[in-house]
C-alpha cells in the first residue's frame, strides 16, 4: 500500500544524520511535527479522562463509526475532513443519549452502535468507484499530508478542550471519582459529560487524519495508560500524559521518517513501546511518584 507520492518517499530514506536535516527542511515534515505535537497534547490531556472514567470503548465506536463520514465525503466528493467533523459530533452526542436512555449496560448499546456503523461504513465504501486513496488515508493515517487547514482545526480544538477542562478542574476531577456527589454538590453533571464528549469526538475526527481510524482510540489511550502506571497523584498524572503523549508523537514522525513507514502506526508503535518499558520498568522496581 502506498501512503506517500513518490516525491515524498525519495525524500523520505534517511541514511545519515545530514539527510534528516535536510528532510526536516521540507513543508510537509514541518507541519507534520506541528501537528505531532498538537494532536500529542490533545491525546494526552483528553486520553487522562478517557481512561480515568472508562471512555476507551466510546473513544473506539466513535473512531471506528467515522468511516461513515469518510465514505460520505468521497462519495459526494467533499473533503473527508469536513465530513468528520460534523459526524462523528453528532455521532458521539447521540450514542451518549442512546446510553443515558436504555436500561442495557453502556458497553452493549456501544458495540451495537459500533457495528450498526461500521457496516454502513463498509456498505458505502463498497459503493466508491475509482481510486479510494482519501479513503485509505483516513482508514489508516497519513500525517505526512496534513495540511495548514488540518493544523487550525487540531489547534482550535486543542485550546478548546484545554480552556474547558483546565477551567472545570475541579469539578471534573469530582465528576471523574463519583458522580453522585457532584450532583450532591451542584455540578450541572449532564452538561459537563455532553460537552465532554462533544470535545472528545472532535478530538477524535482531528486525530484521525494523524493515525488513522483503526489506530485513533490507542493514541488517546495508551498516553495517558502509560502515565497511569507512574503516578497516582492526578495533576503529575495529568501532565505526564500530555507529555507521553506529544513526545511519543514526535518521536513515531521521526522514526516514520528514519525508516520510510506509515506514520500513524509508527506513533502507535511507539507510543506501545513506551508503555511496554515503563510497565516493565514498574515491575523491576522504578519508582513511582
Amino acid at each position: 500500500m502506498n501512503f506517500y507520492s513518490d516525491y515524498q518517499i525519495a525524500e523520505l530514506t534517511i541514511t545519515t544524520g545530514k539527510d534528516l536535516v535536510t528532510l526536516l527542511q521540507f513543508p510537509f515534515m514541518q507541519r507534520a511535527l506541528i501537528g505531532a505535537m498538537f494532536m500529542g497534547i490533545l491525546g494526552g490531556l483528553l486520553g487522562s479522562f478517557v481512561t480515568l472514567r472508562q471512555l476507551s470503548f466510546f473513544s473506539h465506536a466513535v473512531g471506528h463509526a467515522a468511516l461513515v463520514g469518510v465514505a460520505l465525503g468521497v462519495l459526494l466528493q467533499l473533503n473527508p475532513t469536513w465530513m468528520l467533523l460534523p459526524f462523528t459530533l453528532i455521532f458521539g452526542v447521540i450514542v451518549l443519549y442512546f446510553v443515558d436512555k436504555t436500561d442495557l449496560a453502556s458497553d452493549s448499546v456501544l458495540s451495537i452502535v459500533l457495528s450498526g456503523a461500521l457496516a454502513i461504513g463498509v456498505i458505502l465504501s463498497g459503493l466508491i468507484q475509482g481510486y479510494r486513496g482519501s479513503l485509505m488515508a483516513v482508514l489508516f493515517g497519513d500525517i505526512l499530508a496534513i495540511d495548514a487547514t488540518d493544523l487550525v482545526l487540531t489547534l482550535l480544538v486543542l485550546v478548546g478542550s484545554t480552556i474547558f477542562l483546565l477551567s472545570t478542574l475541579r469539578q471534573q476531577i469530582l465528576l471523574t471519582l463519583n458522580t453522585d456527589v457532584a450532583k450532591v454538590q451542584g455540578i450541572p453533571v449532564e452538561l459537563y459529560r455532553y460537552a465532554f464528549v462533544v470535545l472528545l469526538s472532535l478530538a477524535v475526527a482531528v486525530a484521525i487524519k494523524a493515525v488513522g481510524v483503526l489506530l485513533v482510540n490507542a493514541f488517546l489511550v495508551i498516553p495517558a495508560a502509560t502515565a497511569k502506571l507512574m503516578s497516582q497523584q492526578f495533576s503529575r498524572f495529568l501532565l505526564m500524559s500530555v507529555v507521553f503523549g506529544s513526545t511519543s508523537s514526535i518521536a513515531g514522525i521521526l522514526v516514520s521518517g528514519i525508516f520510510n513507514l506509515a506514520s500513524g502506526p509508527s506513533i502507535v508503535l511507539v507510543q506501545f513501546l513506551l508503555f511496554v518499558t515503563v510497565f516493565i520498568g514498574i515491575k523491576l522496581g522504578w519508582k513511582t511518584a
